[in-house]
Formats: structure tokens, C-alpha cells, sequence
């Protein structure tokens, strides 16, 4: 009996002595998770109505109703892309190029930009080197579309020719000509989309489409690009 309640003694203390250790190795992952916070993403009004789209692809993403759940990045990180210059690959057919951050991301025609048919590109330039958390785009939300061939990649080259890192892409057959992607196409609503950069480098984003179900044009509402400037 006196053997059984020695080792019994000396289980319990060695588990004492083991608590310090346990609790110091999940210290740092609880710094890290101190230092994120939830990004504050305005959403705009809902669009309620429509016309009830009509496609299917092996590429689609079934639709989700639930509320996006929130994104935790770095503690500082805001959207850097607010009014910043807007550049494309062709001049708009409606709209112009800097309400792409211009804060303004209703549903109306009046708060939509209109690029000509083809594979086009928007390009924001966020002034410097920046460490990029989360894209959201907002395509369209007055009624449901799928736009194609969405890229999204980033780069400190402002004409793209080197130090590219793609971000999203959801073209599944290169029909762009930017390589297959592994993302999947979607459903585009008020939520808008929304990238996981995972801490991309680079001073501009560039975002391509390629039409949608309705038509052959690429529409843009709102881009917004939550990092923080990297130290000059």
C-alpha cells in the first residue's frame, strides 16, 4: 500500500511540473491570435428582385445565403485602396475609372463601371510596397451573375512582367491566357467576393474578367484592399 501511495505522489507531482511547459507552448499562439482582429467591411444595400440566373458549370460554387464569416488580419490593416488612381487595359464604355475606390458600391447603374467585351483588366496603384491581407470586389449585385475568368495578382511591377503573385483565378480552362486556375466561379452578391491574399506583396493589384452570364462587358462596382504599407 505505501508503494502504491509513493507512486501515486510521484505521478502527480511530475504532472505539476509538466504544467508550466504545457502552458508556455501555447503562449505564442495566443500572442499571435491577440495581434488579429476582424477587417470592418461596409456591406451596401441588398438588391431584392432580378431575373433568376440560368447557368450551371462543374466550376460553380454552390451558392451560399449565410453571412460571411468575419476575416482576422493583422491589428492596422485598412482598406489601402480607398481612392486611389485607377488604370485598365481599355477606357470604360460607362463610368468612370476611380469609383472603382471611391467608397460607392450601390447596386445602381450609377455607381457601375462598363468595360468593352473581351478579356480586360482594372489596375490600382496603392503608392507603395504594401503587405496585402484581403481583396473584395464588388462585379455587379442588381440581380444574380457569374462574371468568368476572374485573376486577381499583385505585383511591385506596374506593367506586370515580373514578381507577379496571383492571388485568385478561377479560370479553369486558361481561356484568359493566365494559367489554369484552382479557384472556383461564383455567384456574385451584395457581399461581394472577398480574397484571401495571405500577405501578398506588392505595390498594384491588377483584377481581370472576361464577361458574364448576361452579357460580354466587365463591370466593376468597388475594390477594396485591406493591408498595411510596408516601412519605406
Amino acid at each position: 500500500m505505501k508503494r502504491t501511495r509513493r507512486y501515486g505522489f510521484i505521478l502527480v507531482m511530475a504532472g505539476l511540473a509538466c504544467l508550466p511547459f504545457f502552458a508556455g507552448a501555447q503562449e505564442p499562439a495566443a500572442a499571435a491570435d491577440a495581434a488579429l482582429e476582424a477587417i470592418a467591411i461596409e456591406l451596401p444595400e441588398p438588391f431584392f428582385g432580378g431575373t433568376p440566373i440560368d447557368y450551371w458549370s462543374p466550376n460553380l460554387e454552390p451558392e451560399d445565403y449565410k453571412d460571411r464569416p468575419p476575416f482576422m488580419a493583422p491589428k492596422g490593416a485598412v482598406n489601402v485602396a480607398a481612392k486611389k488612381a485607377v488604370t485598365s487595359s481599355e477606357p470604360p464604355v460607362h463610368g468612370a475609372l476611380k469609383q472603382l475606390t471611391d467608397g460607392d458600391k450601390h447596386y445602381a447603374r450609377t455607381s457601375l463601371v462598363e468595360l468593352p467585351d473581351g478579356a480586360q483588366w482594372v489596375q490600382i496603384d496603392l503608392e507603395k510596397e504594401t503587405a496585402i491581407y484581403a481583396v473584395v470586389v464588388w462585379h455587379f449585385h442588381e440581380g444574380k451573375r457569374v462574371y468568368f475568368d476572374i485573376v486577381a495578382q499583385v505585383s511591385n511591377d506596374k506593367e506586370f512582367n515580373e514578381g507577379v503573385t496571383a492571388i485568385y483565378n478561377n479560370d479553369h480552362d486558361n481561356s484568359a491566357g493566365l494559367g489554369v486556375g484552382k479557384d472556383k466561379e461564383y455567384i456574385e452578391t451584395y457581399q461581394g467576393r472577398l480574397i484571401d491574399a495571405k500577405a501578398a506583396s506588392g505595390r498594384y493589384l491588377r483584377l481581370f474578367s472576361k464577361g458574364n452570364t448576361a452579357d460580354d462587358f466587365n463591370h466593376y462596382v468597388e475594390v477594396e484592399v485591406y493591408g498595411i504599407p510596408k516601412a519605406s
